[in-house]
């Protein structure tokens, strides 16, 4: 027999969440969480409120619990099924046709597949100077070899 241990967050809305709570999306980054529930947790904390102190508790309470659920990822993850919230991404945004492709490029790589992006340093030069080198060596040994030892084919 299969057992929900996912706590359901105790508001007096049915349909608020522990995204809710903490006032945030649900695709808000775990910094993101952390922070709002630092905030909210100064601004509830049943020593530091100006709140009674039942009403208090009740919404530090709910705070933990919904820190608890969305700061573990397995947690986080099961909680988001159960709501509905999908992270991946169904429709996706059109790109805007009319920029060039160059331009929609928005983020730099090290790996530079276009010869064109950057110059070559001197340490290159050198080095494809130096392959260069060693190409033409080598051929003229191959055409060396090929001159002593004669066309001969038997």
């Amino acid at each position: 027999m299969w057992v929900d241990t996912m706590p359901e967050p105790q508001t007096p809305q049915s349909t608020a969440t522990y995204y809710d709570l903490l006032e945030l999306h649900p695709s808000a980054s775990t910094q993101q969480i952390r922070r709002s529930y630092r905030e909210l947790s100064k601004l509830y904390h049943p020593d530091t409120t100006q709140l009674p102190a039942a009403i208090a508790t009740a919404k530090f309470q709910q705070l933990n619990e919904a820190y608890a659920t969305l700061s573990n990822p397995e947690r986080r993850f099961a909680y988001d099924l159960k709501i509905g919230y999908s992270r991946v991404p169904v429709i996706q945004p059109l790109q805007d046709l009319h920029r060039p492709r160059a331009d929609a490029r928005s983020y730099r790589s090290s790996a530079y597949l276009d010869p064109t992006d950057r110059p070559l340093s001197a340490g290159e030069m050198f080095a494809l100077f130096i392959l260069g080198l060693t190409f033409m060596a080598c051929l003229a040994l191959v055409i060396a070899v090929g001159l002593t030892r004669g066309t001969s084919l038997g």
